[in-house]
């Protein structure tokens, strides 16, 4: 009787440091997808994905973005705002560009894509 006693004790004190275990690890905070904002201009947002930080954040880190591009004209150009650093990949035809944007800061990721008509 008493080695089933041993048995299940050591059963729940390994299950118990399981449950500890468990509670103890950090969340993970996968990308998730959010509405983008509405576009200011002449074009549209297509998608926003955001890491680490809400979806508010995102519509932020969009919205300074493409301020700062336009900045620069239809075809500016932006590397940095609210303490993010970005990047741009664009597509284009004569008539207007398809982008993705990439803008991180640590471990924060804010990615969206948008389309800008150039006529």
């Amino acid at each position: 009787m008493s080695r089933s006693f041993a048995l299940a004790a050591a059963l729940a004190a390994l299950l118990a440091l399981g449950v500890t275990a468990a509670g103890a690890r950090p969340t993970a905070h996968a990308s998730r997808s959010c509405s983008p904002p509405k576009y200011p201009g002449q074009g549209y947002f297509t998608s926003l994905q955001v890491s680490r930080v809400t979806c508010a954040t995102g519509k932020k880190v969009t919205l300074a973005h493409y301020r700062c591009r336009i900045k620069h004209g239809r075809k500016g150009r932006c590397s940095s705002v609210l303490h993010y650093r970005c990047t741009e990949a664009r597509r284009s035809i004569p008539t207007e560009y398809t982008s993705r944007v990439t803008c991180k800061r640590g471990s924060r990721k804010v990615v969206y894509t948008y389309e800008q008509f150039l006529d």
